[in-house]
């Protein structure tokens, strides 16, 4: 099976799912990655997250996680685990108030494209999204040379 880059359809840059338990984050961040062209899911932690992603028969395809940590019900360490394990080419990038080297270095090793720590700047937020969404690589069922 080869893989290739999924680019958003209808001239968006890419969808990308939003995990964080403080309303007025989700809605600077949206309306940061909106304005920059974005298709923004919300979710206000990580229990919701997995819902959102698997709702209907069919899971809704995100090029990119922003993931908070601290969160009630399935914080963000579960939910990073879950997924990792079942959308394994989806990018996950950490965004926490509580920087955490060891924490950090962990996430990484588990596949966690990129940690930022709050407050972020709207230019290292886009920066990064992007470099996240053109990461995220999909299954297209074709063999390449």
């Amino acid at each position: 099976m080869g893989f290739h880059t999924h680019y958003a359809v209808s001239g968006r840059q890419g969808r990308v799912l939003v995990v964080d338990d403080e309303p007025s984050i989700r809605k600077l961040v949206n309306l940061s990655l909106t304005k920059a062209g974005y298709e923004v899911v919300e979710a206000q932690d990580g229990e919701q997250a997995i819902k959102v992603l698997n709702s209907d028969d069919n899971p809704l395809m995100v090029d990119t996680i922003l993931c908070d940590i601290r969160m009630p019900k399935v914080n963000g360490i579960e939910a990073i685990a879950y997924f990792r394990t079942q959308y394994p080419t989806v990018p996950v990038v950490v965004m926490t108030g509580y920087p955490d080297v060891d924490l950090a270095v962990s996430l990484m090793r588990q596949g966690v494209l990129d940690y930022l720590v709050k407050p972020v700047s709207k230019d290292e937020l886009l920066t990064v999204i992007s470099k996240s969404v053109d990461n995220h690589v999909i299954l297209d069922g074709q063999f390449t040379a």
